[in-house]
């Protein structure tokens, strides 16, 4: 298969004969016409991502984020950046595509991204609501023992609270990656959490000003509220993960690797 022929299957797997007329599902390096001899699905296509891509001999990477900097791959402002130069020529030197898949995969007869964070936490049969954002009934447990559960299920060893650590949950709501910036509507997390009268919110990206305020003036005032901030990455990798299973059988016996691109922060 070449690298066009896994994109459309790709596509038609997740949308049928649908396509979007502007998208940022594009070809970031290489050229539709390569052979692949082996793919990576990663959430973002990292350097460390692109080298392990190398040693395990995969000419394709599909990322769920951008490559080079800004929500749709812009390069003109690139030109001269050194960093980009770099990368750049990292993956033309070894001939490898990028493919991002975003919107293609947030828009799937099943939200993909959330398919492989719910199959990595394990709640399947905790859903209360089955469409993003998702929303779950839980065995009570202290916001203490949740986050503890989200670090370990995640592979975390630092994450962000807002809320009164012993504080009682079991109504819990998920927004991963941007979605707790509210999609183009500030007011939605918030409104999420009273409409469905949710204890905690585990989000991937936040504003300050927006829901952790929210929550904030909420824990000040003795309310049941809280909210667990994982970010975007570790949000958002699991479907990257579950990805590497589904994809097998579309891709015509071609390796098919799962890369965690990991948490970009260090803490001291």
């Amino acid at each position: 298969m070449n690298v066009q022929q896994v994109i459309d299957a790709i596509i038609t797997d997740s949308c049928g004969t649908f396509r979007l007329e502007k998208t940022g599902d594009v070809l970031v390096s290489g050229s539709p016409y390569t052979e692949v001899t082996g793919i990576v699905t990663t959430f973002m296509a990292t350097i460390d991502v692109i080298h392990q891509a190398i040693a395990c001999g995969a000419n394709m990477i599909i990322t769920h984020e951008p490559t080079f900097y800004t929500g749709i791959d812009e390069t003109d402002w690139l030109q001269e950046d050194p960093v980009y130069i770099v990368k750049r020529k990292l993956l033309e030197h070894h001939r490898i595509a990028v493919w991002r898949y975003h919107d293609y995969m947030h828009m799937a007869k099943t939200d993909r991204i959330y398919d492989g964070l719910l199959k990595e936490i394990g709640w399947e049969d905790k859903l209360l609501e089955k469409h993003p954002p998702h929303t779950y009934q839980i065995d009570e447990v202290t916001l203490k023992e949740l986050a503890a559960f989200f670090k370990y299920k995640l592979g975390m060893n630092v994450l962000q609270i807002v809320g009164n650590p012993e504080m009682k949950c079991s109504r819990v709501g998920i927004l991963v990656g941007g979605g707790s910036l509210g999609l183009g509507r500030e007011q939605m997390p918030m409104e999420l959490m009273r409409d469905k009268n949710l204890d905690v919110i585990v989000c991937g990206e936040i504003v300050e000003w927006t829901l952790c305020a929210y929550v904030n003036d909420a824990r000040m005032l003795g309310l049941n509220k809280a909210m667990i901030v994982v970010g975007h990455e570790r949000s958002e990798e699991w479907g990257m993960k579950f990805m590497a299973e589904w994809l097998k059988p579309l891709a015509g016996g071609l390796p098919v690797t799962f890369v965690d691109a990991k948490e970009p922060f260090l803490y001291l």
